[in-house]
């Protein structure tokens, strides 16, 4: 299943290079995101950064569950 592979990718948050660890199916879901907001993938991981608790791969497995849960709720579909 490809949508399940992780990949490591790099990222730059607030001038430092990182990198994390995320499924493809993940990482399309938060560029989808990120363009919906009209933001960078780049300048969305940094936002999610500043408010995470955990690790930053699962602060943005987190983000994109709650932005989907979100968006299924304004649709009525839950």
């Amino acid at each position: 299943m490809e949508a399940a592979r992780l990949r490591k990718r790099s990222i730059t948050i607030a001038g430092h290079a990182t990198s994390v660890s995320l499924e493809d199916a993940f990482w399309t879901a938060l560029a989808d995101a990120a363009a919906r907001r009209g933001l960078s993938l780049n300048r969305l991981v940094a936002e999610i950064d500043t408010t995470r608790d955990g690790n930053l791969s699962s602060a943005l497995r987190l983000f994109v569950l709650t932005d989907l849960q979100e968006r299924v709720e304004r649709r009525g579909l839950d």
